[in-house]
């Protein structure tokens, strides 16, 4: 069982950054893909960003290319997603997520993802 602890979510004004982090406990975390998912209210849930599991392919969201960045250590199975240039549709709660089985191929798609964090809740005042 694959246990996915987020962290690093609070408020911050249009323009500013954040930094999202994910703790896995699993052993297999070097040969999982990982990816970053948001729901904000009212709406469904969305990819936003995707790692391989050697951190050498990523894929991002149209709505977030440019403005965020995927990483891994795998030395500390975290997965980290930086936020600059945060605008007020960014608010949601993020979760990170890890893949099915350990392909370590990176997917937008959500069915691909069996374990979930709990989530953590970013917030853009304008």
């Amino acid at each position: 069982q694959v246990q996915l602890v987020e962290s690093g979510g609070g408020l911050v004004q249009a323009g500013g950054s954040l930094r999202l982090s994910c703790a896995a406990s699993d052993r297999t975390f070097s040969s999982r893909a990982m990816g970053w998912f948001r729901q904000a209210p009212g709406k469904e849930r969305e990819f936003v960003a995707a790692i391989n599991w050697s951190g050498g392919n990523t894929v991002y969201a149209d709505s977030v290319k440019g403005r965020f960045t995927i990483s891994r250590d795998n030395a500390k199975n975290t997965v980290y997603l930086q936020m600059n240039s945060l605008k007020p549709e960014d608010t949601a709660v993020y979760y990170c997520a890890a893949e099915f089985g350990t392909t370590g191929i990176v997917s937008v798609y959500s069915r691909r993802y069996a374990y979930w964090g709990q989530g953590t809740q970013v917030t853009v005042s304008s």
